[in-house]
């Protein structure tokens, strides 16, 4: 008996075994990613790169995994890697602190990596990681955005052709057509963003990095989403040729 008897049970000792040997890289560790990397942990993967490099902030706690108070000020990463330690000690935990960017993605070997877990928020990081997956066939899944949304059961795994509604998953098609890339798995939700309310005197929530309004979310929404994320990466590694 040990901590993963249970998954065990369901996809039996062969399964575990190739979760054990898989090394999946996860870009950013927020709402989405926290959630994502919950799963991949008590699932057995036997080794997880964390990619982002923001810290644990005061409004992260309403829906970020990683995020109390007492975390407050830390490394994303580095709370999700003891998290890590404390749920599966054997598994092989390398964090990076850093956004990844077009201009710095020559840094990042995406070739050892089994699966490379796409949530990230920029649509330019995305893109960058959706075409040097497609160029060296490695499997990705990619999330669509979970803000300004409160219906977590509309949350589903499809390939990118067979989105709508979702405005960045309409960006991402148009643009990564053009590139000749129309397929890749993606997680998303038809739901039609919400309008957040803003307090005007709130000038810290009114706006966000670019200017434009905070996005608003919940503790249930981005959770979703990542567990859908991570859920579809675990399936994904112990299934035989035969089952994809």
């Amino acid at each position: 008996m040990n901590e993963f008897s249970r998954t065990e049970m369901l996809f039996g000792k062969a399964a575990i075994e190739r979760l054990a040997q898989a090394r999946v890289a996860v870009f950013g560790c927020g709402g989405v990613g926290g959630y994502a990397i919950e799963v991949l942990a008590r699932s057995a993967v036997g080794a997880i790169d964390l990619f982002d490099n923001d810290t644990v902030s005061l409004t992260n706690i309403n829906r970020q995994l990683f995020a109390t108070h007492s975390t407050l000020g830390q490394f994303k990463v580095d709370v999700a890697a003891q998290r890590i330690a404390d749920i599966n000690p054997q598994c092989r935990v390398t964090t990076h602190k850093t956004f990844y960017l077009v201009s710095n993605a020559d840094e990042v070997d995406l070739t050892v990596y089994d699966y490379v877990v796409d949530c990230i928020d920029t649509v330019t990081a995305k893109m960058e990681l959706i075409r040097r997956c497609h160029r060296m066939n490695i499997p990705i899944i990619v999330c669509m955005g979970a803000a300004n949304k409160v219906d977590p059961s509309s949350f589903t795994v499809a390939d990118i052709t067979n989105t709508r509604i979702c405005p960045l998953a309409k960006v991402l098609r148009k643009h990564l057509r053009r590139e000749g890339i129309t397929h890749f798995k993606c997680v998303y939700s038809p739901e039609m963003p919400l309008e957040p309310i803003i307090d005007p005197s709130d000038e810290v929530e009114s706006k966000g990095a670019t200017g434009r309004p905070a996005p608003a979310s919940n503790a249930f929404v981005p959770a979703a989403a990542g567990i859908l994320v991570g859920a579809t990466v675990v399936k994904d590694l112990i299934a035989t040729d035969g089952d994809h």
